[in-house]
């Protein structure tokens, strides 16, 4: 009797996806627009100066990018400066978000899981991959919950051989 015939791999066995939110990760480079450089002695926007820049920058260096736009200043910014940056970002940047690298990151992710294919995962026993190599936001996983819980068996968290319980239809 061959020994490796005795060896069973219960997860696989099991019948469990795994959902790795990571494979879901932008790779795309992450930077801050700070409006602050663009202050008045950094307390205000001026329209003119501002407009000026705005026509004669050259946004191309944001080809690709990820963008966090956000004032770091305590100061008086219109809503529209950010929405005049954004419609020159947008021909080049990946993403364009108001707020930090945090916001940034959130809306990434969140835009790549609702792409996802429900399909995949109706009916099925899933667990969603906890710790791994990239900082998934914890917003990512809300996420994924919220729009796997109609479609899904159930939900476990962690890895296949050790998962935390959260969900399971009632059938």
């Amino acid at each position: 009797m061959d020994i490796q015939e005795n060896i069973v791999n219960k997860v696989a066995a099991s019948g469990l996806l795994t959902l790795n939110l990571e494979r879901y990760y932008d790779h795309g480079e992450r930077v801050v627009y700070d409006i602050k450089d663009n202050l008045f002695h950094g307390l205000m926007l001026r329209e003119k100066d501002f407009r000026e820049f705005v026509k004669t920058n050259d946004w191309s260096a944001f080809s690709g990018k990820n963008v966090a736009v956000t004032c770091s200043a305590d100061a008086i910014v219109p809503t529209w400066a950010y929405m005049l940056l954004t419609i020159k970002l947008q021909p080049y940047a990946n993403a364009v978000v108001f707020g930090g690298l945090e916001v940034l990151e959130t809306v990434l992710f969140t835009q790549a899981i609702q792409k996802i294919d429900l399909e995949a995962f109706r009916d099925q026993r899933v667990v969603i991959k906890g710790c791994g190599d990239l900082d998934v936001p914890v917003s990512a996983y809300v996420e994924i919950t919220r729009i796997l819980t109609p479609v899904v068996k159930s939900i476990m968290y962690g890895e296949p051989c050790s998962t935390v319980p959260l969900y399971k239809r009632k059938d």
